[in-house]
């Protein structure tokens, strides 16, 4: 018996990193799993990889920063599977260096997609939610939406919204018996990590000294807490940030 049997999840940006962990997670514990992604190849390919048996996966194409694209994905799901139980919010992009050497359509990308995505899947899945008077989000932000993280200002700003964004539906929602959590990873071993500089020796090395337990985060440390905020066992905790990090941050 999982803790997620019989239940329906939609979790985005899962074609790879850490949403592949937490789709694969999600199956494990019983779900069937819608996986998002805008490279449709890596969403169907994460969608073969959890299908065992009944519970299985549906990859399909879905740009968070296109209304449309997200309105046709959750109806479709809606129309398969007749409700939504589930939805993680895990599509991220950042691009590193000094504010005042960004570029302002830089900004416009980050924030469409770690901010406006959320707001776009949020607005197509809540009511489903309310309507079935049940239902768990879990959106991941990033000790840098808490703490700040330098060089990421722009990405540090829209991790911050989906905070304040996540509390202020959880507030709403609750009367509709939904709740609503966010989970902040520290630096974790993803291919997003490698492309914003998580390559270099130096920065791994310097980056696992400052964290206590002498190690990156791994995309599984991230999606048992995500199975556990998504399941019946975490119904009375809503509104609350939980920082995944090895201890680099503590609050």
């Amino acid at each position: 018996m999982g803790k997620l049997d019989d239940t329906i999840a939609i979790v985005t940006g899962a074609g790879q990193g850490i949403g592949r962990g937490i789709a694969e997670k999600l199956a494990a514990e019983g779900a069937t799993v819608v996986v998002t992604d805008i490279n449709e190849t890596t969403a169907k390919e994460t969608a073969a990889a959890i299908s065992t048996g009944a519970i299985g996966g549906t990859g399909i194409r879905t740009d968070v920063t296109d209304r449309d694209s997200v309105a046709a994905m959750v109806e479709q799901v809606h129309q398969q599977f007749g409700r939504i139980d589930v939805l993680v919010n895990n599509a991220g992009w950042d691009v590193v260096g000094p504010f005042v050497d960004s570029d302002p359509a830089d900004w416009d990308r980050v924030i469409a997609i770690n901010l406006y995505g959320v707001l776009h899947t949020c607005k197509a899945v809540l009511p489903i939610m309310a309507a079935q008077g049940h239902g768990s989000v879990v959106n991941l932000a990033s000790d840098a939406g808490r703490v700040g993280s330098s060089g990421e200002a722009v990405y540090s700003a829209a991790k911050g919204g989906v905070i304040a964004f996540t509390k202020t539906i959880a507030r709403e929602m609750a009367r509709h018996q939904v709740n609503a959590n966010v989970v902040c990873p520290g630096p974790t071993d993803t291919p997003l990590f490698a492309s914003i500089g998580g390559d270099n020796p130096k920065l791994r090395d310097a980056l696992t000294k400052a964290i206590p337990f002498r190690r990156l985060a791994q995309p599984v440390d991230l999606a048992n807490v995500v199975a556990f905020l998504a399941s019946s066992e975490a119904s009375y905790i809503t509104g609350q940030t939980v920082s995944v990090s090895g201890g680099l941050t503590m609050s």
